[in-house]
Protein backbone atom coordinates (compact mmCIF):
# COMPACT_ATOMS: atom_id res chain seq x y z
CA UNK A 1 0.00 0.00 0.00
CA UNK A 2 1.93 3.11 -1.39
CA UNK A 3 0.12 5.57 0.19
CA UNK A 4 -2.18 4.72 3.72
CA UNK A 5 -3.71 8.06 3.56
CA UNK A 6 -4.21 8.93 0.08
CA UNK A 7 -8.07 7.83 0.31
CA UNK A 8 -8.24 10.88 2.86
CA UNK A 9 -5.97 13.32 1.28
CA UNK A 10 -6.67 13.16 -2.37
CA UNK A 11 -10.60 13.67 -3.83
CA UNK A 12 -11.57 11.07 -6.82
CA UNK A 13 -11.03 13.07 -10.25
CA UNK A 14 -11.82 11.27 -13.23
CA UNK A 15 -11.40 12.34 -17.17
CA UNK A 16 -12.95 14.81 -18.42
CA UNK A 17 -15.56 13.92 -21.21
CA UNK A 18 -15.23 16.17 -24.79
CA UNK A 19 -18.12 18.99 -24.41
CA UNK A 20 -21.82 17.69 -25.67
CA UNK A 21 -22.32 20.42 -28.43
CA UNK A 22 -18.43 19.40 -29.34
CA UNK A 23 -18.76 15.75 -30.10
CA UNK A 24 -21.77 15.49 -31.31
CA UNK A 25 -20.40 17.13 -34.71
CA UNK A 26 -18.47 12.94 -34.92
CA UNK A 27 -18.01 9.67 -33.83
CA UNK A 28 -14.98 9.53 -32.42
CA UNK A 29 -14.21 8.90 -28.53
CA UNK A 30 -15.90 11.06 -26.51
CA UNK A 31 -14.25 10.30 -23.22
CA UNK A 32 -10.51 11.45 -21.96
CA UNK A 33 -7.50 10.44 -20.06
CA UNK A 34 -5.99 11.89 -16.91
CA UNK A 35 -2.33 12.74 -17.53
CA UNK A 36 -0.21 9.85 -16.16
CA UNK A 37 0.81 12.19 -13.20
CA UNK A 38 -2.53 12.68 -11.86
CA UNK A 39 -3.65 9.40 -12.54
CA UNK A 40 -1.06 7.92 -10.26
CA UNK A 41 -2.55 10.44 -7.67
CA UNK A 42 -5.70 8.26 -7.99
CA UNK A 43 -3.83 4.85 -7.52
CA UNK A 44 -2.70 6.43 -3.83
CA UNK A 45 -6.21 6.41 -3.03
CA UNK A 46 -6.84 2.58 -2.91
CA UNK A 47 -7.16 1.25 1.05
CA UNK A 48 -5.83 -2.48 -0.21
CA UNK A 49 -8.17 -2.81 2.40
CA UNK A 50 -8.38 -6.29 4.08
CA UNK A 51 -11.33 -7.69 2.76
CA UNK A 52 -11.01 -6.38 -1.40
CA UNK A 53 -14.81 -6.53 -2.50
CA UNK A 54 -13.73 -4.82 -6.05
CA UNK A 55 -12.04 -8.29 -7.07
CA UNK A 56 -14.76 -10.62 -5.49
CA UNK A 57 -17.28 -10.87 -8.60
CA UNK A 58 -19.90 -12.05 -6.30
CA UNK A 59 -23.56 -12.27 -6.24
CA UNK A 60 -25.59 -9.63 -3.66
CA UNK A 61 -29.17 -9.43 -4.30
CA UNK A 62 -29.05 -11.15 -7.82
CA UNK A 63 -26.67 -8.13 -8.62
CA UNK A 64 -22.76 -8.75 -8.98
CA UNK A 65 -20.69 -6.67 -7.13
CA UNK A 66 -16.98 -6.52 -7.43
CA UNK A 67 -15.17 -7.71 -10.79
CA UNK A 68 -16.37 -10.73 -12.28
CA UNK A 69 -12.48 -10.96 -13.65
CA UNK A 70 -11.35 -11.25 -10.07
CA UNK A 71 -8.50 -8.75 -11.17
CA UNK A 72 -5.66 -7.65 -8.88
CA UNK A 73 -7.61 -4.54 -8.38
CA UNK A 74 -5.22 -3.19 -5.03
CA UNK A 75 -1.87 -4.08 -6.78
CA UNK A 76 -2.17 -2.58 -9.54
CA UNK A 77 -3.54 0.54 -7.88
CA UNK A 78 -0.19 0.48 -6.18
CA UNK A 79 1.71 0.26 -9.23
CA UNK A 80 -0.08 2.87 -10.76
CA UNK A 81 0.67 5.25 -7.89
CA UNK A 82 4.06 4.07 -7.70
CA UNK A 83 4.65 4.55 -11.69
CA UNK A 84 5.53 1.27 -12.54
CA UNK A 85 3.38 1.39 -15.34
CA UNK A 86 4.97 -2.02 -17.19
CA UNK A 87 4.39 -3.85 -13.75
CA UNK A 88 0.82 -2.78 -13.56
CA UNK A 89 -0.17 -3.89 -16.56
CA UNK A 90 1.70 -7.28 -16.37
CA UNK A 91 -0.03 -7.62 -13.13
CA UNK A 92 -3.59 -6.44 -14.98
CA UNK A 93 -2.44 -9.30 -17.81
CA UNK A 94 -2.71 -11.88 -15.80
CA UNK A 95 -6.75 -11.59 -15.36
CA UNK A 96 -7.87 -9.41 -18.08
CA UNK A 97 -7.09 -10.57 -21.24
CA UNK A 98 -9.16 -7.11 -23.22
CA UNK A 99 -8.76 -4.23 -20.55
CA UNK A 100 -8.63 -1.81 -23.29
CA UNK A 101 -11.95 -3.18 -23.87
CA UNK A 102 -13.58 -3.51 -19.95
CA UNK A 103 -11.47 0.20 -19.24
CA UNK A 104 -14.18 1.50 -21.98
CA UNK A 105 -17.80 0.06 -22.03
CA UNK A 106 -17.72 -1.91 -18.64
CA UNK A 107 -20.33 -0.06 -16.14
CA UNK A 108 -17.75 -0.91 -13.13
CA UNK A 109 -18.90 -3.36 -10.59
CA UNK A 110 -15.36 -3.03 -9.37
CA UNK A 111 -16.14 0.24 -8.42
CA UNK A 112 -19.66 -0.72 -6.86
CA UNK A 113 -17.87 -2.66 -4.42
CA UNK A 114 -14.99 -0.74 -3.17
CA UNK A 115 -14.39 0.10 0.08
CA UNK A 116 -13.87 3.64 0.08
CA UNK A 117 -17.53 3.82 -1.79
CA UNK A 118 -18.93 3.08 1.88
CA UNK A 119 -18.58 6.37 2.87
CA UNK A 120 -16.93 8.36 0.25
CA UNK A 121 -16.49 8.53 -3.56
CA UNK A 122 -14.86 4.91 -4.60
CA UNK A 123 -11.32 4.71 -6.25
CA UNK A 124 -11.12 5.18 -9.88
CA UNK A 125 -10.93 1.50 -10.91
CA UNK A 126 -11.70 1.84 -14.44
CA UNK A 127 -10.15 4.48 -15.15
CA UNK A 128 -6.81 3.01 -13.85
CA UNK A 129 -7.13 0.00 -15.75
CA UNK A 130 -8.10 2.20 -19.27
CA UNK A 131 -4.69 4.38 -18.51
CA UNK A 132 -2.78 1.09 -17.61
CA UNK A 133 -3.88 -0.72 -21.33
CA UNK A 134 -3.73 2.39 -23.32
CA UNK A 135 -0.32 3.19 -21.89
CA UNK A 136 1.35 -0.22 -21.92
CA UNK A 137 0.08 0.05 -25.85
CA UNK A 138 1.59 3.36 -26.20
CA UNK A 139 5.20 2.48 -24.85
CA UNK A 140 5.21 -1.21 -27.26
CA UNK A 141 4.60 -3.31 -23.34
CA UNK A 142 1.92 -5.71 -25.25
CA UNK A 143 3.81 -7.95 -27.80
CA UNK A 144 2.53 -10.77 -29.30
CA UNK A 145 3.20 -14.26 -27.25
CA UNK A 146 2.90 -17.03 -29.10
CA UNK A 147 2.85 -20.92 -27.82
CA UNK A 148 6.09 -21.98 -27.84
CA UNK A 149 4.53 -25.52 -28.45
CA UNK A 150 1.13 -26.96 -30.18
CA UNK A 151 -1.20 -29.65 -28.85
CA UNK A 152 -2.12 -30.71 -32.71
CA UNK A 153 -5.72 -30.00 -31.93
CA UNK A 154 -8.24 -27.58 -33.66
CA UNK A 155 -10.74 -26.13 -32.28
CA UNK A 156 -13.79 -23.93 -34.08
CA UNK A 157 -15.08 -20.99 -32.08
CA UNK A 158 -18.10 -19.19 -33.59
CA UNK A 159 -18.88 -15.59 -32.53
CA UNK A 160 -16.07 -13.18 -32.05
CA UNK A 161 -17.83 -11.06 -29.39
CA UNK A 162 -16.25 -10.65 -25.81
CA UNK A 163 -16.83 -14.68 -25.09
CA UNK A 164 -15.72 -15.70 -28.23
CA UNK A 165 -12.48 -13.33 -27.93
CA UNK A 166 -11.75 -14.82 -24.80
CA UNK A 167 -12.42 -18.66 -25.22
CA UNK A 168 -9.87 -18.23 -28.35
CA UNK A 169 -7.32 -16.55 -26.23
CA UNK A 170 -7.59 -19.12 -23.53
CA UNK A 171 -6.97 -22.12 -25.93
CA UNK A 172 -4.70 -20.51 -28.16
CA UNK A 173 -2.21 -20.07 -25.48
CA UNK A 174 -2.71 -24.16 -24.16
CA UNK A 175 -0.99 -24.18 -27.52
CA UNK A 176 -4.52 -25.36 -29.82
CA UNK A 177 -5.13 -24.22 -33.47
CA UNK A 178 -7.98 -21.87 -33.19
CA UNK A 179 -9.99 -20.54 -35.34
CA UNK A 180 -12.83 -17.96 -34.89
CA UNK A 181 -15.86 -17.95 -37.79
CA UNK A 182 -17.61 -14.23 -37.59
CA UNK A 183 -20.96 -13.64 -39.81
CA UNK A 184 -19.90 -10.10 -39.90
CA UNK A 185 -17.46 -8.60 -42.58
CA UNK A 186 -15.67 -7.60 -39.62
CA UNK A 187 -14.16 -9.38 -36.18
CA UNK A 188 -15.83 -8.08 -33.07
CA UNK A 189 -18.73 -9.05 -32.67
CA UNK A 190 -20.99 -7.53 -30.25
CA UNK A 191 -17.58 -4.71 -29.48
CA UNK A 192 -17.88 -4.12 -33.04
CA UNK A 193 -21.43 -3.29 -34.20
CA UNK A 194 -23.28 -3.22 -30.76
CA UNK A 195 -21.92 -0.28 -29.33
CA UNK A 196 -21.01 3.06 -30.94
CA UNK A 197 -17.27 4.37 -31.95
CA UNK A 198 -17.93 7.56 -29.72
CA UNK A 199 -17.59 4.51 -26.70
CA UNK A 200 -15.64 2.03 -28.31
CA UNK A 201 -13.51 3.02 -31.50
CA UNK A 202 -13.09 0.36 -33.72
CA UNK A 203 -9.68 0.66 -33.79
CA UNK A 204 -9.17 -0.15 -30.39
CA UNK A 205 -10.76 -3.38 -31.41
CA UNK A 206 -8.65 -4.51 -34.49
CA UNK A 207 -5.52 -3.65 -32.79
CA UNK A 208 -5.92 -6.48 -30.56
CA UNK A 209 -7.73 -9.05 -32.77
CA UNK A 210 -4.65 -8.29 -35.52
CA UNK A 211 -2.74 -9.35 -32.25
CA UNK A 212 -4.45 -12.46 -31.39
CA UNK A 213 -3.67 -13.08 -35.64
CA UNK A 214 -0.17 -12.63 -35.14
CA UNK A 215 -0.24 -14.96 -32.08
CA UNK A 216 -1.74 -17.88 -34.35
CA UNK A 217 -5.57 -17.14 -33.81
CA UNK A 218 -7.24 -17.90 -37.18
CA UNK A 219 -10.14 -15.18 -38.02
CA UNK A 220 -12.59 -16.00 -40.82
CA UNK A 221 -15.27 -13.10 -41.37
CA UNK A 222 -18.24 -13.50 -43.56
CA UNK A 223 -18.39 -16.69 -41.78
CA UNK A 224 -22.35 -17.58 -40.65
CA UNK A 225 -22.28 -20.99 -39.54
CA UNK A 226 -25.90 -23.12 -40.59
CA UNK A 227 -25.82 -20.42 -43.38
CA UNK A 228 -23.15 -20.33 -45.59
CA UNK A 229 -20.74 -22.32 -43.93
CA UNK A 230 -21.58 -25.94 -42.85
CA UNK A 231 -22.37 -27.12 -39.26
CA UNK A 232 -21.36 -30.86 -39.94
CA UNK A 233 -18.28 -29.79 -42.02
CA UNK A 234 -17.15 -27.96 -38.88
CA UNK A 235 -17.82 -30.58 -36.99
CA UNK A 236 -15.75 -33.04 -38.78
CA UNK A 237 -13.13 -30.87 -39.02
CA UNK A 238 -12.48 -29.75 -35.73
CA UNK A 239 -11.58 -31.49 -32.61
CA UNK A 240 -14.14 -29.44 -30.30
CA UNK A 241 -16.76 -26.29 -31.34
CA UNK A 242 -17.42 -23.64 -29.23
CA UNK A 243 -20.52 -21.63 -29.48
CA UNK A 244 -20.17 -18.09 -28.52
CA UNK A 245 -22.85 -16.41 -30.32
CA UNK A 246 -24.25 -14.09 -27.93
CA UNK A 247 -28.55 -13.64 -26.81
CA UNK A 248 -29.01 -11.52 -30.50
CA UNK A 249 -32.55 -12.22 -30.72
CA UNK A 250 -34.36 -9.25 -30.10
CA UNK A 251 -37.39 -8.56 -27.85
CA UNK A 252 -40.17 -7.15 -30.06
CA UNK A 253 -42.73 -4.55 -29.16
CA UNK A 254 -46.56 -5.62 -28.32
CA UNK A 255 -49.06 -3.30 -29.35
CA UNK A 256 -52.00 -2.59 -31.49
CA UNK A 257 -50.78 -2.05 -35.03
CA UNK A 258 -47.17 -2.99 -34.63
CA UNK A 259 -47.39 -5.06 -37.57
CA UNK A 260 -46.65 -4.38 -41.24
CA UNK A 261 -45.77 -0.63 -40.28
CA UNK A 262 -42.67 1.17 -41.82
CA UNK A 263 -40.61 2.84 -39.57
CA UNK A 264 -39.82 0.62 -36.38
CA UNK A 265 -36.63 -1.18 -36.00
CA UNK A 266 -34.29 -3.03 -33.57
CA UNK A 267 -32.00 -0.77 -32.09
CA UNK A 268 -29.40 -3.61 -32.55
CA UNK A 269 -30.02 -3.30 -36.10
CA UNK A 270 -29.74 0.67 -36.34
CA UNK A 271 -26.52 0.32 -34.28
CA UNK A 272 -25.37 -1.95 -35.94
CA UNK A 273 -25.96 -0.02 -39.35
CA UNK A 274 -24.56 3.16 -38.73
CA UNK A 275 -21.33 1.82 -37.57
CA UNK A 276 -20.88 -0.34 -40.52
CA UNK A 277 -21.95 2.40 -42.88
CA UNK A 278 -19.35 5.19 -40.48
CA UNK A 279 -16.60 2.59 -41.24
CA UNK A 280 -16.92 1.67 -44.51
CA UNK A 281 -17.57 5.02 -46.29
CA UNK A 282 -17.73 7.73 -43.26
CA UNK A 283 -21.88 7.47 -43.74
CA UNK A 284 -21.28 8.39 -47.71
CA UNK A 285 -23.08 5.95 -48.44
CA UNK A 286 -26.39 6.43 -47.00
CA UNK A 287 -26.79 2.56 -45.87
CA UNK A 288 -28.08 3.27 -42.59
CA UNK A 289 -31.13 3.81 -40.66
CA UNK A 290 -31.45 7.67 -40.44
CA UNK A 291 -32.69 9.56 -37.91
CA UNK A 292 -32.15 13.12 -39.50
CA UNK A 293 -35.32 15.66 -39.48
CA UNK A 294 -37.26 12.60 -37.38
CA UNK A 295 -39.00 12.57 -34.53
CA UNK A 296 -37.97 9.49 -32.66
CA UNK A 297 -39.18 6.88 -30.02
CA UNK A 298 -37.20 4.98 -28.58
CA UNK A 299 -38.54 1.93 -26.31
CA UNK A 300 -36.34 0.80 -23.57
CA UNK A 301 -33.73 1.97 -21.36
CA UNK A 302 -30.12 0.88 -20.06
CA UNK A 303 -26.67 0.94 -22.35
CA UNK A 304 -28.57 0.72 -25.36
CA UNK A 305 -31.83 3.17 -25.32
CA UNK A 306 -28.56 5.53 -24.46
CA UNK A 307 -26.67 4.94 -27.50
CA UNK A 308 -29.47 5.39 -29.49
CA UNK A 309 -30.36 8.42 -28.29
CA UNK A 310 -26.64 9.74 -29.11
CA UNK A 311 -26.80 7.99 -32.49
CA UNK A 312 -29.60 9.95 -33.44
CA UNK A 313 -28.35 13.36 -32.28
CA UNK A 314 -25.83 12.76 -34.58
CA UNK A 315 -27.83 12.19 -37.38
CA UNK A 316 -29.48 15.11 -36.64
CA UNK A 317 -32.88 14.01 -35.75
CA UNK A 318 -36.13 16.40 -35.25
CA UNK A 319 -36.98 15.31 -31.70
CA UNK A 320 -36.34 11.85 -29.67
CA UNK A 321 -37.52 10.70 -26.12
CA UNK A 322 -36.93 7.51 -24.42
CA UNK A 323 -39.86 5.33 -22.99
CA UNK A 324 -39.17 3.03 -19.40
CA UNK A 325 -41.67 0.99 -18.25
CA UNK A 326 -40.04 1.18 -14.87
CA UNK A 327 -39.90 4.35 -12.50
CA UNK A 328 -37.00 6.72 -11.95
CA UNK A 329 -34.19 5.42 -9.96
CA UNK A 330 -33.44 6.99 -6.48
CA UNK A 331 -30.80 9.84 -7.42
CA UNK A 332 -28.57 7.93 -4.06
CA UNK A 333 -28.44 4.70 -2.21
CA UNK A 334 -31.56 3.96 -0.38
CA UNK A 335 -31.55 1.84 2.57
CA UNK A 336 -32.84 -1.02 0.94
CA UNK A 337 -29.51 -0.47 -1.36
CA UNK A 338 -27.20 -0.69 0.54
CA UNK A 339 -22.77 -1.21 -0.18
CA UNK A 340 -21.62 -3.50 -1.48
CA UNK A 341 -24.89 -4.25 -3.69
CA UNK A 342 -24.52 -2.64 -6.92
CA UNK A 343 -26.41 1.29 -6.55
CA UNK A 344 -29.34 1.18 -7.82
CA UNK A 345 -29.23 4.93 -8.70
CA UNK A 346 -30.31 7.28 -11.62
CA UNK A 347 -27.42 7.42 -14.46
CA UNK A 348 -27.20 10.22 -16.53
CA UNK A 349 -25.21 8.85 -19.32
CA UNK A 350 -23.52 10.38 -22.25
CA UNK A 351 -26.73 10.61 -24.30
CA UNK A 352 -29.25 11.83 -21.81
CA UNK A 353 -25.99 14.55 -21.21
CA UNK A 354 -25.65 15.83 -24.92
CA UNK A 355 -30.20 15.61 -24.83
CA UNK A 356 -30.04 17.59 -21.75
CA UNK A 357 -26.89 20.12 -22.91
CA UNK A 358 -29.66 20.78 -26.29
CA UNK A 359 -32.90 20.30 -24.74
CA UNK A 360 -32.07 21.04 -21.37
CA UNK A 361 -34.23 18.28 -20.00
CA UNK A 362 -33.80 14.42 -19.56
CA UNK A 363 -35.15 12.53 -22.47
CA UNK A 364 -36.36 9.90 -20.50
CA UNK A 365 -40.10 9.59 -19.45
CA UNK A 366 -40.54 7.10 -16.76
CA UNK A 367 -43.56 4.39 -15.77
CA UNK A 368 -44.70 4.79 -19.54
CA UNK A 369 -45.45 2.17 -21.59
CA UNK A 370 -46.50 2.39 -25.54
CA UNK A 371 -50.09 0.89 -26.54
CA UNK A 372 -50.88 1.44 -30.15
CA UNK A 373 -48.79 2.33 -32.96
CA UNK A 374 -50.13 4.65 -36.26
CA UNK A 375 -49.23 4.27 -40.00
CA UNK A 376 -50.60 6.40 -42.91
CA UNK A 377 -52.21 4.93 -46.03
CA UNK A 378 -49.15 3.66 -47.44
CA UNK A 379 -47.76 2.18 -44.14
CA UNK A 380 -45.62 4.70 -42.64
CA UNK A 381 -45.55 5.15 -39.19
CA UNK A 382 -47.08 8.35 -38.09
CA UNK A 383 -47.74 8.35 -34.17
CA UNK A 384 -47.88 6.22 -31.11
CA UNK A 385 -50.42 5.94 -28.24
CA UNK A 386 -49.20 5.53 -24.42
CA UNK A 387 -50.46 5.51 -21.26
CA UNK A 388 -48.37 5.76 -17.70
CA UNK A 389 -48.36 2.67 -15.45
CA UNK A 390 -48.52 1.60 -11.69
CA UNK A 391 -46.75 -1.20 -10.10
CA UNK A 392 -49.20 -3.40 -8.05
CA UNK A 393 -48.86 -6.78 -6.98
CA UNK A 394 -51.19 -9.30 -8.30
CA UNK A 395 -53.15 -12.39 -6.82
CA UNK A 396 -49.73 -14.30 -7.68
CA UNK A 397 -47.51 -12.47 -5.64
CA UNK A 398 -45.38 -10.76 -8.85
CA UNK A 399 -45.03 -7.16 -9.47
CA UNK A 400 -47.11 -5.84 -12.97
CA UNK A 401 -47.59 -2.69 -14.43
CA UNK A 402 -51.28 -1.40 -14.13
CA UNK A 403 -52.60 1.01 -16.61
CA UNK A 404 -53.09 4.57 -14.88
CA UNK A 405 -56.69 5.59 -16.17
CA UNK A 406 -56.81 9.32 -17.98
CA UNK A 407 -52.96 9.30 -18.75
CA UNK A 408 -53.05 8.31 -22.67
CA UNK A 409 -50.91 10.36 -24.68
CA UNK A 410 -50.40 10.30 -28.43
CA UNK A 411 -46.71 11.40 -29.70
CA UNK A 412 -45.75 11.57 -33.50
CA UNK A 413 -42.90 9.68 -34.79
CA UNK A 414 -41.37 8.80 -37.61
CA UNK A 415 -38.83 6.03 -36.19
CA UNK A 416 -39.50 3.54 -33.31
CA UNK A 417 -35.96 2.00 -31.55
CA UNK A 418 -36.71 -0.83 -30.10
CA UNK A 419 -34.24 -1.42 -26.99
CA UNK A 420 -35.64 -3.58 -24.61
CA UNK A 421 -33.38 -6.39 -24.46
CA UNK A 422 -32.74 -9.67 -25.80
CA UNK A 423 -35.00 -13.30 -25.39
CA UNK A 424 -32.34 -15.31 -26.24
CA UNK A 425 -29.91 -17.01 -28.95
CA UNK A 426 -31.08 -17.78 -32.42
CA UNK A 427 -32.47 -20.92 -33.43
CA UNK A 428 -30.78 -21.02 -36.74
CA UNK A 429 -27.72 -22.05 -35.55
CA UNK A 430 -28.72 -24.39 -32.44
CA UNK A 431 -30.67 -26.26 -34.97
CA UNK A 432 -27.80 -26.64 -37.16
CA UNK A 433 -25.73 -28.29 -34.68
CA UNK A 434 -28.97 -30.08 -33.11
CA UNK A 435 -28.26 -28.21 -29.74
CA UNK A 436 -30.68 -27.88 -27.12
CA UNK A 437 -32.15 -25.00 -26.15
CA UNK A 438 -33.14 -24.11 -22.02
CA UNK A 439 -36.50 -22.60 -20.92
CA UNK A 440 -34.96 -19.00 -21.15
CA UNK A 441 -34.17 -19.87 -25.13
CA UNK A 442 -30.59 -20.00 -24.06
CA UNK A 443 -27.99 -22.57 -25.56
CA UNK A 444 -28.92 -25.39 -22.50
CA UNK A 445 -24.88 -26.12 -21.37
CA UNK A 446 -23.23 -27.01 -18.12
CA UNK A 447 -22.21 -24.26 -15.90
CA UNK A 448 -18.92 -26.12 -14.64
CA UNK A 449 -17.84 -28.19 -18.20
CA UNK A 450 -19.82 -25.76 -20.42
CA UNK A 451 -20.74 -29.32 -22.77
CA UNK A 452 -23.99 -29.19 -24.68
CA UNK A 453 -25.71 -32.17 -25.77
CA UNK A 454 -24.37 -32.68 -28.81
CA UNK A 455 -20.30 -34.21 -28.34
CA UNK A 456 -17.37 -31.45 -28.71
CA UNK A 457 -19.42 -28.73 -28.50
CA UNK A 458 -19.45 -26.15 -26.18
CA UNK A 459 -21.48 -22.76 -25.55
CA UNK A 460 -20.08 -20.13 -23.44
CA UNK A 461 -21.31 -15.94 -22.71
CA UNK A 462 -24.45 -14.72 -23.36
CA UNK A 463 -25.32 -17.43 -26.08
CA UNK A 464 -25.51 -19.77 -22.78
CA UNK A 465 -26.25 -17.29 -20.02
CA UNK A 466 -28.16 -14.53 -21.53
CA UNK A 467 -28.20 -11.19 -22.33
CA UNK A 468 -25.28 -9.80 -19.53
CA UNK A 469 -22.07 -7.66 -19.25
CA UNK A 470 -19.02 -7.55 -21.23
CA UNK A 471 -16.86 -8.44 -18.35
CA UNK A 472 -19.04 -11.19 -17.71
CA UNK A 473 -19.06 -12.30 -21.28
CA UNK A 474 -15.31 -12.37 -21.47
CA UNK A 475 -14.80 -14.34 -17.86
CA UNK A 476 -17.02 -17.02 -18.72
CA UNK A 477 -15.05 -17.32 -22.29
CA UNK A 478 -11.77 -17.53 -20.02
CA UNK A 479 -13.33 -20.39 -18.10
CA UNK A 480 -14.91 -22.05 -21.19
CA UNK A 481 -11.38 -22.17 -22.72
CA UNK A 482 -9.86 -23.88 -19.46
CA UNK A 483 -13.33 -26.91 -19.73
CA UNK A 484 -12.32 -27.10 -23.66
CA UNK A 485 -8.54 -27.20 -22.84
CA UNK A 486 -9.59 -30.31 -20.36
CA UNK A 487 -11.57 -32.01 -22.47
CA UNK A 488 -9.05 -31.77 -25.37
CA UNK A 489 -6.44 -33.54 -23.25
CA UNK A 490 -8.60 -36.15 -21.39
Amino acid sequence: MGKPTGFLEYDREVGRNREPKERLKDYKEFHQRLPLEKQCIQGARCMDCGVPFCQAGVLFSGMVSGCPLHNLIPEWNDLVYRGKWELAYERLNKTNPFPEFTGRVCPAPCEAGCTAGLNGPAITIKENERSIIDNAFENGFVKANTPLKRTGKKVAVIGSGPSGLAVANTLNKCGHKVTVFERSDRPGGLLMYGIPNMKLDKEVILRRVHLMAEEGIKFVNNANVGDNYDAKEILDEFDAVVLATGASQPRDLQAEGRDNVNGIHFAVDFLKANTKSLLDSDHEDNNYISAKDKNVIIIGGGDTGTDCVATSLRHGCKSVVQFEIMGEPAHERTESNPWPEWPKVLKVDYGQEEFIELYGKDPREYLTTVTAVHSDKDGNLESVDTVKVEWKKGDNGRMFPAHVEGSEKNWPAELILLAMGFTGSEDYLKNAFGIESDERSNVKAGNVDFMTNVPKVFATGDARRGQSLVVTAISEGIAAGIAVDKFLRA
